[in-house]
């Protein structure tokens, strides 16, 4: 399947199916879970990157556990919306994903979402160092669900 836009994955989601969302770095991928209205994100595990083939199969397995029906994939966009090298290798992550999966994938737009949560964790749960490194990518991974999961919400009332 090829990659969709957020308005055709909503289309192509198949009924009572949950979205997940991905923050793919370099050293880790965090994973968040929509709730089945697809209202809610929440952090779900945080992926260490090792092999493709293993970190894939670990995720497809949880898409599976979970009754996810499609994926949203953070794209690190740079601060002026150009693609960076980062944007290359999260776009080859999601290709090489689809190689292996039927499953519907969106992009959406991570700017920022890191700095916001980390701010968050900061300002409003004051969390020590480590303890928001043990959390940030999930959490970071459930902003950019969020974000889907309200733009999607816009567009069902438009």
């Amino acid at each position: 399947m090829p990659v969709l836009s957020l308005e055709q994955i909503a289309t192509a989601l198949p009924a009572n199916r949950r979205l997940m969302g991905l923050d793919v770095g370099s050293k880790t991928i965090g994973l968040a879970l929509s709730d089945a209205l697809l209202g809610l994100a929440s952090p779900l595990e945080t992926i260490r990157r090792n092999k493709f083939t293993a970190d894939a199969q670990h995720l497809l397995q949880l898409a599976d556990r979970y009754e996810v029906g499609g994926l949203i994939v953070g794209l690190p966009l740079t601060m002026d919306g150009s693609e960076g090298p980062r944007c290359q290798s999260v776009r080859q992550f999601a290709a090489n994903l689809l190689a292996i999966s039927d499953m519907p994938l969106a992009f959406q737009d991570e700017r920022l979402s890191t700095v916001a949560v980390e701010r968050m964790m900061i300002d409003d749960a004051d969390l020590s160092r480590k303890k928001r490194a043990a959390t940030i990518d999930r959490a970071a991974a459930a902003y950019i669900l969020q974000g889907a999961l309200d733009r999607l919400a816009h567009l069902r009332t438009s």
